[in-house]
């Protein structure tokens, strides 16, 4: 159980986000929903959330600039007075070959989902050395393992955060903060269901378990990194995947 701790987790409006904070919330964590854009979805996370007996609060925030994620972090800790649990989960993509992607395209994934991380990470260590202890959960994915045609620059973001976990690891260990990944493979999310029914099918062959995850398979995993059970873990990747990465 997490009762009494606090989370912060990242582009939880929709997807694996909202069900990592509605899970984080059920198993007794008050959950800051971080959003960006989707003011109305947020709400409704927090409305669910608290209608289940929790505690939320929705903040909006564009994480990958560096000087809000450093507010985000003052104000979570003004409010709640610590931060036990980060989740890194906000992210985007911007698909393309790499003759055709544009230097933007390529920014701006990197921008919002590695330096995203990054921000957060920055602005909330010295919190949780102060208290003596955390959990950060970085949200990468199976691209990041393997790679993927049409994904160079979401496949170096996701592996950059591979990188950038270990090495924090190494770094805060000592000081009781754990720092993990975990690696979603396909799973049924609103960012996958635009996928056509080819490349979901071509997308399956891949998986040796021949089926899509689910949000939940994700959540459940990142409670479980959050929680005391995993108090000896750090500076791993989990890959939540059906097979995928092994």
């Amino acid at each position: 159980m997490l009762t009494g701790k606090v989370a912060v987790v990242t582009g939880a409006s929709r997807g694996i986000g909202r069900e990592i904070a509605k899970t984080l919330a059920a198993e007794g964590a008050a959950v800051v929903v971080n959003y960006n854009g989707s003011e109305q979805r947020a709400a409704e996370v927090v409305k669910e959330i608290q209608e289940a007996g929790g505690k939320a609060e929705a903040i909006q925030c564009d994480v990958s600039d560096f000087e809000k994620a450093g507010e985000l972090m003052d104000h979570v800790i003004k409010t709640f007075g610590r931060v036990d649990i980060l989740v890194n989960n906000a992210g985007i993509t911007r698909d393309g070959l790499l003759m055709r992607m544009s230097e933007e395209d390529f920014d701006k994934v990197v921008t919002t989902n590695l330096k995203g991380a990054f921000n957060c990470m920055r602005h909330v260590a010295r919190q949780m050395i102060k208290q003596k202890g955390g959990r950060i959960i970085n949200i990468s994915s199976v691209s990041g393992v393997l790679g993927n045609a049409g994904q160079v620059n979401y496949a170096a973001s996701k592996a950059g955060i591979i990188g950038m976990t270990k090495s924090a690891a190494r770094e805060l260990a000592s000081r009781n903060i754990t720092v993990n990944a975990i690696a979603p493979g396909f799973i049924n999310t609103e960012m996958t269901q635009v996928l056509s029914d080819a490349v979901k099918e071509g997308a399956v062959a891949q998986i040796p378990m021949k089926t899509f995850g689910e949000t939940k398979d994700i959540a459940d995993a990142a409670a479980f990194l959050a929680s005391d059970k995993a108090r000896y873990i750090t500076g791993q990747v989990l890959c939540v995947d059906g097979g995928m990465a092994m």
